[in-house]
């Protein structure tokens, strides 16, 4: 078997069947084909599509690749949810211990922040001491032990997917609907899950910015799932505001540590983060009903048992064991805090998201490459949604920037990325659909 003649056949829009798929992957992980052929066999694909047969051998052979973690001495559902990313969106931070709270199992792998979008990873690493990349003993005995672990994909989990991926990046085959199914279904997949909910996001500040599209994904990844093995629902989100209040790793940290004590709590990310867990829960039969997983994870909200699990988790993964009490004396903070207002009075009617999560990247609270320290600081708070009224009192957002240069520039970018108009329009859920 030969790559060239591989990269022939879907090249000429014939189907790779599972042996050639499996050959291929073994070679990527292996050296023995060459970043050259792997980049021309993605451009194919991302030319000619593949089925979902196909797709679910490339997505499994992937998750082949490196250590597959399995939980059969656990005695409840391993469950977890993928976002397909947006801006402000930290649903995870609170997801994970609200469903180990309510009895099952997340062994979360993130990511970082890609484009313009924001990475729980990143988020993570504004703690002090937590180890994002532990080896897999420790992940499995946080698993165990607490519920949950959050880390993100380390050098053998799914070790092909990393370097395909690095190749996408860098030969423009990233938004292929295939490729971009099997990376996502490569890492849960390897993290051995029983149930998995996606949360596909929609809008001006997603990678999917139209509906057809975001459906296309979700059907996808929820039949290619399924031929693996992975009972996997999707739930299409709105991503054409801020998710939150915030947007920024430190301060979103801070917005998930405030929701887990019930404070501050921003309505939108509220009806998205329970939407997902309730889901989780009646999908792995821990609920039998809606209600019932509402009701559950309302009270696991209301005790303070969500708020426990995360602080033992930041705690068993190398953060400090006060971080929940003393959050905003271990979290960074940025030297200059200001608020930035419109400039007339009226409702905020659209925002540009893409924009203000770029606007992040200036504040270099984001990557323009790899290998970037991030400023944890910087960001927004305080930031306006669609429907608010705005005048010279109430601001747009509060910017959080180390030098007055950069205030005033992302001060002035939220004023272009935000539309102000005289009346007020009609909200609209952040649920859009759901898909099975």
């Amino acid at each position: 078997m030969f790559p060239q003649e591989i990269i022939r056949k879907k090249r000429d829009r014939h189907s790779l069947d599972n042996k050639e798929i499996s050959f291929f992957i073994q070679g990527v992980t292996s050296g023995t084909i060459a970043d050259s052929q792997t980049a021309s066999l993605t451009m194919a694909i991302y030319l000619n599509g593949m089925n979902a047969e196909e797709t679910a051998s490339l997505a499994m052979s992937m998750r082949d690749s490196g250590d597959v973690l399995s939980w059969h001495n656990l005695d409840a559902p391993v469950v977890d949810k993928h976002s397909s990313g947006g801006v402000g969106d930290k649903v995870s931070l609170m997801l994970a211990p609200m469903l180990a709270a309510c009895g099952a199992y997340v062994p979360m792998i993130s990511g970082r922040g890609l484009g313009h979008t924001g990475g729980t990873l990143d988020k993570f690493d504004s703690i002090p001491g937590y180890q994002t990349l532990p080896n897999n003993n420790l992940f499995r005995k946080t698993v165990k032990n607490i519920g949950c672990a959050i880390i993100g994909q380390t050098g053998n989990l799914a070790p092909a997917d990393k370097k395909i991926y690095a190749i996408r990046d860098v030969c423009a085959t990233v938004e292929s609907i295939p490729l971009i199914t099997a990376s996502i279904l490569s890492k849960k997949l390897a993290a051995g899950l029983e149930y998995l909910v996606m949360d596909l996001k929609c809008g001006n500040g997603a990678f999917m910015n139209d509906l057809s599209s975001a459906r296309e994904l979700a059907h996808s990844i929820t039949r290619v799932a399924q031929l693996a093995g992975t009972p996997t629902t999707a739930i299409l989100t709105d991503m054409n505001q801020v998710l939150g209040k915030t947007v920024g790793n430190a301060l979103e940290m801070k917005e998930a540590i405030e929701y887990l004590q019930g404070k501050n709590i921003d309505s939108r990310l509220h009806t998205i983060t329970i939407e997902l867990c309730a889901r989780l829960l009646l999908e792995s039969k821990l609920c039998s009903t809606k209600d019932e997983a509402i009701n559950k994870l309302q009270t696991v909200l209301d005790k303070g048992f969500a708020l426990e699990k995360f602080a033992q988790m930041v705690s068993a993964l190398g953060g400090p064991v006060d971080f929940v009490e003393k959050y905003q004396t271990y979290l960074p903070q940025s030297k200059i805090s200001k608020a930035v207002y419109a400039p007339h009075s009226g409702y905020v009617s659209a925002m540009q998201t893409r924009d203000i999560g770029m606007s992040i990247i200036g504040l270099k609270g984001g990557r323009t490459h790899p290998d970037q320290k991030l400023d944890y600081a910087t960001g927004f708070s305080e930031f306006c949604q669609i429907g608010t009224y705005v005048d010279t009192k109430t601001p747009l957002a509060i910017v959080h920037a180390q030098t007055e240069e950069d205030y005033a520039k992302a001060a002035a970018e939220i004023q272009q990325a935000i539309t102000i108009t005289p009346e007020n329009i009609i909200i609209k859920s952040p649920i859009i659909e759901y898909i099975d």
